[in-house]
């Protein structure tokens, strides 16, 4: 359906837009809650925004295990293909 690279994409867009995070710092490496500075509402309001872009319910234990962007780009592309 997408791409790894389409959805890192629409995921960059989402930081920038709602988290005010600097493009240049989400790369696949960056961790959310380190080096993008996330806390665990900030999880639950991105769950609620790839939800949106998805069309996909994510259960929250699922997305307990991401710790970074590469993390959370599997999980999309993971629901994704479904």
């Amino acid at each position: 359906m997408q791409s790894r690279e389409q959805i890192l994409e629409a995921l960059t867009q989402i930081l920038v837009d709602e988290f005010e995070i600097e493009a240049e710092d989400i790369t696949l490496e960056a961790s959310l809650y380190q080096e993008l500075d996330l806390d665990s509402i900030d999880a639950v309001d991105l769950v609620i925004k790839l939800q949106q872009m998805t069309g996909k319910k994510i259960k929250p234990e699922e997305f307990k295990a991401v710790r970074t962007v590469d993390d959370v780009v599997t999980a999309i592309e993971g629901l994704t293909k479904g």
